[in-house]
């Protein structure tokens, strides 16, 4: 525990046998709970993990399951129905295995996906069992050892101490950042996480694609666990959800590590593209549901104004160059009408743009 908080850590792990002994060996003593999804692992990674249920490090206190609770009384009827859901909802999950005898007094716990499912699924399947089992803080480290323990305590504080519902990591602020992380990758990162900022609504946010994060008890709760993105593009999605549920976050600095025997399953120029989409869709998501549908404000009438003007105004931009081109004349009408459309729309995009900073500022602590 920390602070008489309960700590979990989600650890995904896919053909990790190299690697996930010594994540499991150098947790922190604090950390109540270690929760290691295989994602449908084919080498000998959960076997490697069932061997420490024989040793100390798999010694804890008891923790009941939350979902076991008697709810009664005229009173209750919401909270009973609200409970039922959670429980069903565990069949929107990529069919999974515990593979424990005694869930409840062992501290590393064994979930096996039986079908390939992606990163994001696999920290999805351990956040449910962190959600039903009540954890006041799950923080998720990667089961190739990428992250540093020491460093998790830093991670945790805030969601304990300061009723934070999400922090992350953030390694592009280190001093070693752009000495330590290929190249390729600090671009790309920086790509993403420009496009997240605008996508999330966390205008703050950099090093979008850090999976060393903490999450709080409230925060599980708010969104909807079971829809998070699948594969690589989890954390930018599950920052929309979060921020959609108006959750609180503060990002932590981290050293970047690399070259410690990891192995990178990401195909950089596969991923970058699939999350830009995934994060063009995602911003509209943000603007209805939380702008409209939730609770109405202005920005989102002058974002679709400015992206409306802003298309109207292409035709107009194409006829202008193409008389350019072809060495035409071309008649005032359509410079003007371009001329109009685009700074307008541009003017009402800033406007909104500015609109969301304002409002998002109380989330980033």
């Amino acid at each position: 525990m920390l602070k008489n908080k309960t700590i979990a850590v989600v650890v995904p792990a896919y053909n990790e046998e190299k690697q996930i002994g010594a994540v499991i060996e150098n947790m922190p003593d604090f950390v109540d709970r270690i929760i290691v999804v295989s994602d449908c692992s084919s080498d000998n990674t959960l076997e490697i993990v069932k061997k420490y249920w024989e040793t100390d490090l798999n010694k804890s206190f008891e923790i009941k399951c939350l979902l076991n609770r008697a709810i009664s009384g005229k009173y209750q009827a919401a909270q009973h129905l609200l409970q039922k859901r959670i429980s069903e909802e565990i069949n929107l999950f990529p069919e999974a295995s515990i593979e424990n005898r005694n869930l409840e007094n062992e501290r590393i716990i064994v979930i096996h996906i039986k079908k390939n499912s992606g990163v994001g699924a696999a920290i999805a399947r351990g956040y449910k069992w962190c959600k039903d089992f009540g954890i006041d803080c799950t923080a998720v480290m990667a089961g190739d050892g990428q992250m540093d323990p020491d460093e998790l305590e830093s991670l945790c504080l805030p969601v304990v101490e300061e009723n934070i519902d999400y922090v992350k990591g953030n390694r592009l602020i280190h001093r070693s950042a752009w000495l330590v992380i290929p190249k390729i990758r600090y671009f790309g990162n920086s790509i993403l996480s420009i496009l997240t900022k605008i996508a999330s609504g966390y205008w703050h946010v950099s090093d979008s694609q850090c999976g060393y994060t903490a999450i709080s008890n409230k925060a599980l709760n708010s969104i909807r666990l079971y829809s998070i993105y699948k594969s690589y593009g989890m954390p930018n999605d599950l920052l929309v959800k979060l921020n959609i549920a108006f959750c609180t976050i503060k990002e932590v600095e981290i050293k970047p590590v690399y070259d410690i025997g990891e192995i990178s399953k990401m195909n950089i120029w596969k991923v970058i593209p699939r999350i830009a989409w995934l994060l063009f869709k995602s911003f509209f998501k943000r603007l209805w549901v939380k702008y409209l549908f939730r609770d109405f404000h202005p920005l989102f009438v002058l974002y679709n104004i400015g992206l409306l003007l802003t298309i109207i105004s292409i035709p107009y931009l194409y006829k202008i160059l193409k008389a350019i081109i072809l060495v035409k004349t071309i008649g005032y009408l359509p410079v003007l009408a371009f001329v109009f459309l685009f700074i307008s729309g541009v003017q009402f995009l800033l406007f909104a743009m500015w609109m969301d900073m304002q409002d998002n500022e109380r989330l980033y602590k």
